[in-house]
């Protein structure tokens, strides 16, 4: 059974409709990270606007056709989720210990992209998402169950632990990796967009688990909260729009980033 499973999986990412579906994945987030970028930037001039993914879809929502193309969106990371199950599955590794790392990874990916497509499909259907009172309300279940505290600082730790990773990525270029980068001048423009992109995402998950610890650390669910919170919280900060600014205009880099990865990724 597990045998005629990897077999379907080994059969399945040598496809080449998977790997255009997986592609037609990178794009979509990179097109979702470019609109939270902006967002970002309308909030960082004093604009008013939901600063994370529901917010994207939700403009993509308010233009014509909007749910057809957050149904396109929704399929593109479905498949990209998939991808990353499949990768985690044939995971190639010569120990143990580094083929479960690369599984933890794969399949935390496959959840994230699975999850946004979840979130694209339902606006497309009319629900309208707010991503901050969601985290609370789970921060508020998890905090009164026993040992709730230690999971939802557990879960901020995880998550501030993946920004982390993310700026390391990005400033040791760990990126490139995976994909195979054209040696001119716009592989080096790709190089740059992947650094400085890598980055800025990575300090936005820093923030956002910064904000699960504290809502650990004094039980307190108001504290939680998703992107959207996370720059509420920057602006609240000396010199805040001008750090919302950089973050927003870093995310816009990462997803344009993300639209190359969809053309160079190693498949």
């Amino acid at each position: 059974m597990i045998t005629d499973a990897h077999e379907a999986a080994r059969a399945a990412e040598a496809s080449a409709l998977m790997q255009a579906f997986a592609r037609s994945g990178y794009a979509a987030n990179g097109a979702v990270h470019v609109l939270v970028g902006i967002l970002a930037l309308i909030v960082a001039f004093g604009g008013d606007s939901e600063t994370d993914q529901a917010g994207a879809f939700k403009a993509i929502a308010a233009i014509p056709f909007g749910f057809v193309v957050l149904w396109a969106i929704a399929i593109a990371l479905w498949a990209l989720a998939l991808w990353h199950a499949i990768e985690g599955l044939l995971a190639r590794r010569d120990s143990s210990a580094k083929k479960w790392g690369v599984r933890v990874s794969e399949w935390g990916q496959t959840l994230v992209f699975l999850c946004l497509g979840l979130i694209a499909a339902a606006v497309a259907l009319g629900a309208k998402p707010d991503a901050d009172e969601a985290a609370q309300a789970v921060s508020r279940g998890v905090l009164v169950i026993p040992g709730g505290v230690f999971v939802l600082g557990a879960t901020g730790l995880g998550i501030a632990i993946g920004g982390i990773a993310f700026i390391v990525m990005g400033v040791r270029r760990s990126f490139e990796n995976k994909m195979t980068i054209p040696d001119d001048a716009l592989g080096n423009g790709v190089k740059t967009l992947g650094i400085v992109g890598f980055v800025a995402k990575g300090v936005a998950l820093l923030i956002l688990g910064v904000l699960l610890l504290v809502a650990a650390v004094r039980g307190e669910a108001s504290a939680a909260g998703g992107l959207d919170a996370a720059i509420d919280a920057l602006l609240a900060v000396p010199s805040g729009p001008w750090f919302v600014g950089a973050i927003g205009a870093g995310l816009i880099i990462y997803g344009v980033f993300c639209g190359f990865r969809a053309k160079y990724a190693d498949l």
